[in-house]
């Protein structure tokens, strides 16, 4: 596995172990939404990005169709990235509340942001089988990032697989179970888990996850690390 952030991300950006995704992510891409029929989508995995020296790494589904399946960038370029991002500039880990392409000024500040899978999966609904490839793509950036202290689950499926990757916070009793707000130490020597509601429109319009609710959980990580 790579030795640095940016040859990690090379090997990313080439991978094609789900032909599933392939097919979608590049159809996709080709097709485009009427709104940017005028762009060139990305329509290859989308790497993580951040902070090298990230104290936290926030972990997410996958990318979105016309956001990161667009852009390139994590959480970019789409609704649910604007809300992540105006939370996460509220607290001082953002340098501005507002994410639409690459170059767009945006730098984070003690947090790194990820993903469960790296490519768009069809109805946003990877398969098993497809989260499994992803699985060696988080291990690595986690490897590579010293300094981390915690993480921000972004929805169940991030919750999930993070605990996969830790096996004696799985045998806790009783086990971690998901839900907004919901705090746990995955063992001595790893990283604490912080769980949150995805900023999904699913979410953020029906009113499951409010600007306030989501406001406490970076306010909350960000006292975290503060104790440090």
């Amino acid at each position: 596995m790579a030795e640095t952030l940016q040859a990690l991300e090379k090997e990313i950006i080439t991978c094609r172990k789900c032909p599933r995704l392939v097919a979608w992510r590049e159809e996709v891409a080709r097709t485009k939404r009427k709104a940017y029929q005028d762009q060139t989508y990305w329509g290859k995995p989308v790497p993580g990005f951040g902070d090298p020296a990230a104290r936290i790494i926030v972990v997410g589904l996958a990318p979105g169709a016309h956001g990161s399946n667009r852009t390139g960038r994590m959480f970019t370029g789409d609704a649910s990235g604007n809300f992540l991002y105006r939370a996460l500039h509220r607290v001082g880990f953002a340098n501005q509340a507002e994410s639409s392409h690459m170059g767009d000024g945006l730098a984070l500040r003690g947090v790194f942001i990820t993903a469960v899978c790296r490519c768009v999966p069809p109805q946003n609904k990877p398969k098993a089988e497809e989260i499994r490839n992803c699985q060696p793509w988080l291990q690595a950036e986690i490897d590579l990032l010293t300094n981390v202290e915690g993480f921000v689950a972004l929805g169940k499926v991030a919750f999930d697989n993070l605990l996969r990757l830790y096996p004696d916070a799985v045998q806790q009793t009783p086990k971690p179970a998901f839900g907004h707000n919901a705090f746990y130490h995955l063992g001595d020597e790893a990283p604490w888990l912080l769980a949150s509601y995805h900023p999904s429109q699913q979410n953020t319009l029906t009113g499951r996850l409010t600007e306030a609710m989501f406001a406490e959980i970076w306010e909350r990580a960000h006292i975290f690390i503060g104790k440090r």
